[in-house]
């Protein structure tokens, strides 16, 4: 068991480096987007950074990756901005690149004029600049272009050239046999022959006051002095000799930057002492270091094997980061006896401040630690386990019922400090120059993270999931009393209580609360609070460091506010290092004083040191990029930034690209802009580099951007105005015609209009002769019905005439008869002749067929042609029938009929039968109905 404990803490004494390194941007080529080699380096007066990369020139404006393939899309193996223009070399072929107005790049080639000149399979591995004269050096021959003249001068070595170099005012190349040459007057000169310099492999040449500075491959620096080659050792001899150097450079400040094979980079300083070594597992996309390249900003950038990083060599802010989880996230530090610990997940940590000493791991400390605190001269540990006591790489433990949170010291007693742990809060005392556990105070359970004492022993206590207490304490300690809790503020996820200039505040998401002291509430601090507009909250935690600052935590920056040197306002400053670039655990930020202006932050992989004095940023400079046009549904097309643009009607969705060339990792920059004509105030600060305007009204426009690092604004706004012209039918011409159009249209329409009404009036007119024609009709039509039925009724009346004239003369003939019938009596009885010829006569007179026959007459003359119509329909009938046919005719019954024809009803009921059958009428026709019909 004793070896397995002796295993177990040799591993947390293991070396863990504790480097602090500066910032370090990676980018991979998934996000640049083109080969993983980069070859060379350089950088425009714009501050855009250019790369010789596998695929093509490589462009990298602080914002977005433009890729340029080749001319003869072959490896871009050089690169070297001189003036305006960005010269390239790759195989078989070299020139230049200069923007076009639309911010985009246009090839020049040189080589085409003297192509019959190159040798085959040639590429150019080197661009140098001096004065007028570009160099372009292959592996076989030196080309140099005059840029006045446009005129070239080839130089052709005996040997082939490994490289060539540059110093202040000398050019050099070395050839296989390791002999270094130097160029005068256009010619080569020897300086010193391979077996002179070693045959050493020259990386690099650098000048010095005292003679040449020569780096190689793998026996480090040379100093040429006067003809002698003398070793320049450097701490990092040992170290690269088995990395194998490909790349160096002499940086600014006269310190140096070695990149190998194998081993990343190093930054030693002018004395040969490492300032810093990085590789892959420290931050470096990977460990062959291609092109080493110094930018205006005095950012190393590494053009690697597969990717390019960015070193702020120059950044008040250095990480240290734990790749290998040993360390693990970062709760809290503290300097105490020129000692740096470090409290983490994985326990208590320690090394000697401000040097590369690795950290090394307090025994007895494994597991969570939440604070460090410093006390009469005694450095305390709140630990999961319960509290420590720390001297050196040791800890000794004085209290384990519960883990602890913080640590106060009663203002009444400095040898009394309070301590909150997981299950209220307990007290520690001094005694016998030893602090002791001494009790717990009863009365509060609850876990004890943030908590603050007045003088008047009145404690205030922040629950995460229950709010805010307070309540007093007993003048011994033991005992609480009147607890209250708070209904106003809530709760709050991430809460947390501090004191700041004798105030409580208390923070959560809604804002800063500060309590007021004589109503024992809590009021909402505007002032404060509005440090969270915006959705900025992330966190409620609240620190005071030890020179009176308050710390807070937000997405985009961390704050601090200071007292205002001639009243009690508070000042507030920011720091533009976001959550997501600062990677602390939420409700777990912590920040420590490590002098007047140095702080560390933890963070979740290990933590951050940084100058706050040295913060200050420069201005930089905002500058639109790109402009991108399209009509709806067409592919975008690039216009030109340098003049206003006047573009169609149905060129209308317009994109601005623009950005701030800065690379320093935790410079965070954020864009504003306005378009005049379109908008009225100006958009909210966005880190977004981009911005798309769609379906623009035709109108006059004016595109401003501007930039923010922190509270430092862009020097500029820049600036572009476009229009956009109305579309043909929108035009003054197209106005003016369709006012012609219109007066013309209300012209012809009153005119059509008044013909209308002229042609409405006369179908009107002619409607209403119309409608008298029909009037007249339907008035003669009417007169007819009278006439008709006045002809109906004189029909009717002729009908009764002949009726009674018939029966009349059936009367007549009837007397006649009975008068007849008399007279024969009397004959008979008297023989008179006298008598006999009356009779006779009165037989002449009382003939049927002369009654008929005048009945016939009338009745042809009253219904013409009707007996000759039935006679026709039905040739059958006899006279009798259309006697009776006649009669019916007339509308008279049967007994009318009877004494007419002499006969019973009876008898005319029978004839009517006959009748029917002889006319052969259906069932359902009546008799009279059809004869009346006819």
């Amino acid at each position: 068991m004793r070896i397995y404990l002796v295993l177990f803490f040799s591993f947390f004494s293991l070396i863990i480096l504790g480097q602090e390194l500066p910032p370090i941007f990676s980018f991979a080529k998934e996000e640049y987007k083109a080969g993983n080699q980069n070859w060379m380096i350089s950088q425009d007066k714009n501050h855009f950074i250019f790369f010789a990369n596998n695929e093509g020139l490589l462009e990298y404006n602080g914002a977005n990756w433009n890729l340029y393939k080749s001319p003869n899309e072959t490896i871009i193996r050089s690169v070297k901005v001189i003036g305006n223009r960005v010269y390239t070399g790759c195989y078989m072929e070299f020139g230049y690149w200069t923007r076009k107005d639309n911010g985009k790049l246009n090839y020049t080639s040189l080589s085409n004029k003297i192509k019959h000149k190159l040798l085959d399979d040639e590429q150019f591995w080197n661009i140098i600049s001096y004065d007028q004269w570009v160099i372009f050096q292959s592996l076989n021959r030196i080309y140099i272009f005059d840029s006045k003249t446009n005129s070239y001068r080839i130089l052709s070595p005996k040997s082939n050239i490994l490289k060539s170099f540059q110093t202040s005012n000398s050019l050099f190349y070395q050839t296989n046999d390791y002999s270094l040459y130097e160029i005068e007057n256009g010619k080569s000169q020897l300086i010193r022959s391979g077996a002179q310099l070693q045959k050493n492999k020259i990386i690099n040449v650098f000048s010095q006051d005292d003679g040449l500075l020569i780096h190689t491959q793998f026996n480090g620096f040379f100093k040429l002095l006067n003809g002698n080659l003398v070793k320049f050792t450097t701490e990092a001899d040992a170290e690269i000799v088995s990395g194998s150097i490909y790349s160096s450079q002499m940086l600014s400040d006269e310190s140096f930057a070695v990149g190998t094979i194998s081993k990343g980079v190093y930054v030693l300083s002018k004395e040969g002492q490492i300032k810093y070594h990085i590789n892959q597992s420290k931050g470096l996309c990977n460990n062959t270091v291609l092109s080493l390249f110094e930018d205006f900003d005095h950012n190393l950038w590494t053009g690697l094997d597969n990717g390019i990083n960015c070193i702020n060599l120059n950044s008040p802010i250095k990480s240290y980061i734990d790749d290998s989880g040993t360390l693990g996230t970062v709760y809290c530090a503290l300097l105490h006896h020129n000692k740096l610990y470090i409290g983490t997940n994985q326990g208590l940590f320690c090394k000697d401040y401000k040097t590369n000493a690795s950290f090394q791991f307090v025994s007895g400390t494994k597991g969570q630690v939440w604070s460090l605190f410093v006390h009469d001269n005694t450095l305390f540990c709140g630990h999961d386990s319960g509290t420590f006591i720390i001297d050196g790489e040791s800890a000794t433990p004085i209290f384990l019922q519960s883990g602890t949170w913080k640590f106060q010291v009663l203002p009444s007693n400095r040898n009394i400090i309070l301590q909150g742990n997981y299950q209220g809060i307990s007290v520690l005392e001094k005694s016998n120059n030893r602090w002791v556990f001494k009790y717990k105070i009863n009365g509060f359970n609850y876990s004890t993270k943030y908590f603050e004492i007045t003088s008047s022993n009145e404690v205030y206590v922040s629950h995460e999931y229950k709010g805010v207490f307070r309540f007093n304490l007993t003048r011994d300690l033991t005992q609480c009393h009147n607890l209250f809790t708070y209904s106003n503020p809530p709760k709050g996820k991430n809460a947390s209580l501090a004191k700041f200039n004798n105030y409580i505040y208390y923070v959560f998401k809604n804002g800063v609360f500060r309590l007021n002291q004589e109503s024992k509430q809590f009021e909402k601090d505007a002032k404060l609070s509005a440090v969270f507009n915006n959705g900025e909250y992330s966190s409620g935690r609240l620190i005071k460091d030890n020179s009176n600052k308050l710390w807070l935590f937000t997405k985009s920056y961390i704050n601090y506010y200071t007292l205002n040197k001639l009243n009690s306002s508070l000042k507030r400053n920011s720091i533009p290092i976001p959550a997501t670039l600062s990677t602390s655990m939420l409700g777990y930020e912590n920040i420590t004083q490590l002098s007047n202006s140095d702080y560390l932050i933890g963070t979740t992989d290990g933590f951050y040191v940084f100058n706050i004095n040295e913060l200050n940023l420069k201005n930089h400079k905002v500058s639109i990029t790109d402009i991108g046009i399209n009509e709806l549904n067409k592919s975008q097309k690039s216009h030109s930034i340098t003049e206003s643009g006047d573009f169609n009607h149905n060129e209308n969705n317009i994109t601005f690209n623009y950005t701030v060339p800065e690379y320093n990792k935790y410079i965070f920059t954020e864009y504003q802009y306005l378009l005049d004509g379109f908008q009225d105030e100006w958009s909210e600060w966005s880190s977004k580099t981009t911005v798309n305007f769609k379906n623009l009204p035709p109108g006059d426009y004016v595109f401003k951007v501007r930039a923010r690092t922190s509270n430092s604004f862009s020097d500029n706004i820049d600036v572009y105005e476009f229009s956009i012209s109305k579309p043909f039918y929108a035009t003054n011409l197209a106005i003016v015609f369709y006012l012609i159009l219109f007066f013309y249209l209300l012209h012809y329409v009153n005119k059509q209009y008044k013909n209308y009404y002229s042609r409405q009036r006369e179908k009107l007119i002619e409607e209403n002769n119309r409608l008298l024609e029909i009037k007249e009709l339907e008035n003669e039509q009417q007169l007819m019905k009278i006439r008709n039925e006045q002809l109906a009724q004189d029909v009717d009346a002729k009908n009764k005439e002949l009726a009674v004239s018939n029966m009349s003369l059936i009367k007549k003939d009837e007397l006649l008869a009975l008068i007849k019938e008399d007279l024969k009596k009397t004959s008979e009885e008297n023989n008179s002749r006298s008598i006999k010829s009356v009779i006779s006569t009165i037989n002449r007179n009382i003939s049927e067929e002369d009654t008929w026959k005048v009945f016939k007459e009338a009745f042809d003359t009253v219904d013409k042609d009707f007996l000759k119509k039935i006679k026709q329909a039905h040739s059958s009938l006899t006279p009798n029938d259309l006697r009776l046919c006649a009669y019916l005719r007339l509308n008279l019954s049967s007994k009318e009929i009877a004494p007419l024809l002499n006969i019973s009803v009876r008898s005319i009921e029978i004839k009517r039968y006959r009748l029917r059958k002889k006319m052969d009428l259906p069932h359902e026709k009546g008799l009279v109905e059809y004869i009346l019909s006819i």
